[in-house]
């Protein structure tokens, strides 16, 4: 299965800060796997990477039941494209209006989806928020302001989502495909010799109040997990900046450490959309050569 061959990754439906959309080239040339086993992604977040490789057995989980139930629902076909066309077109009216400074209607619908949460109402913040944060408080409500445009759902932007949830449904045709809502521990658990698994955790040092809390201590576990587990694995993590080295990498010592530049535009301070660079620990099972030049 891999490497394959990737110069311009497409993008989700979904747009989360840290999205890894310009990444995936990087990480797919630096991967060899052949595609025999179960693929995971334990912190699928949008899912650039794995959607993009397309493997045929797969389970992604995470802690968001949101995203995990966005994905459901696709599968399953319980939202289809074209409900998402409609849905979209309906709220886009609702949205335009009432004011870009307090847009109550936003609002309306943020209340509604933390009181009932939906896949739709999901999509629908997702993308009229803020710089496409993903953010929820210590009670699991989603609380991510208005992006001040209300004008935001044009022609042209709805039919780029429905094209993306209509890439996703092709994708899932003929997979084995599996979304799970549930802490890396257990898709840990479910790994043997042949799997391959993909690791995005929340960054060190920059927590954004995604979902749940991340600690040292879990990132300490998921090093262990990962360098001593059955599977091959990839792990992502921001390297350096002008600022500071990330010190955590000292506990990734099994595997091939590569490198990249990459800059960061979304994020909700501007301290955190700025170059960094990236860093990639693959098995050395799994790594590469052809990218040793990292």
């Amino acid at each position: 299965m891999l490497p394959k061959k990737i110069t311009t990754a497409k993008v989700p439906p979904l747009k989360i800060q840290g999205i890894k959309t310009k990444l995936v080239p990087f990480i797919a040339e630096s991967v060899k796997w052949d595609g025999a086993g179960t693929y995971f992604e334990p912190f699928m977040g949008s899912g650039v990477v794995g959607f993009n490789l397309e493997p045929q057995k797969a389970v992604f989980s995470d802690t968001n039941p949101h995203i995990i139930k966005f994905y459901q629902d696709i599968q399953t076909q319980n939202i289809t494209s074209e409900d998402v066309r409609r849905f979209l077109e309906a709220e886009s009216r609702k949205l335009a209006r009432t004011p870009a400074d307090k847009n109550s209607y936003y609002y309306e619908v943020r209340d509604r989806f933390n009181e009932s949460p939906n896949s739709l109402d999901f999509l629908f913040l997702q993308r009229s928020n803020f710089n496409g944060m993903m953010r929820f408080n210590n009670k699991g409500m989603y609380n991510v302001p208005f992006g001040r445009k209300p004008e935001r759902f044009q022609k042209a932007l709805i039919t780029k989502i429905v094209n993306q949830v209509a890439w996703v449904e092709s994708i899932l045709k003929g997979k084995e495909w599996l979304f799970v809502h549930a802490p890396f521990t257990d898709a840990f658990a479910m790994m043997k010799k042949g799997d391959f698994v993909y690791l995005d955790p929340p960054y060190i040092g920059r927590y954004d109040g995604y979902y749940d809390a991340w600690c040292e201590s879990s990132a300490s576990l998921l090093a262990k997990l990962a360098q001593n587990g059955p599977a091959g694995y990839a792990f992502s993590m921001w390297y350096e900046n002008q600022y500071r080295k990330n010190t955590h990498m000292q506990e990734w010592t099994n595997g091939v450490l590569v490198t990249t530049e990459h800059f960061y535009h979304v994020g909700a301070k501007e301290a955190n959309r700025s170059k960094m660079t990236e860093a990639l620990v693959v098995s050395e099972a799994n790594f590469n050569l052809r990218n040793e030049s990292g």
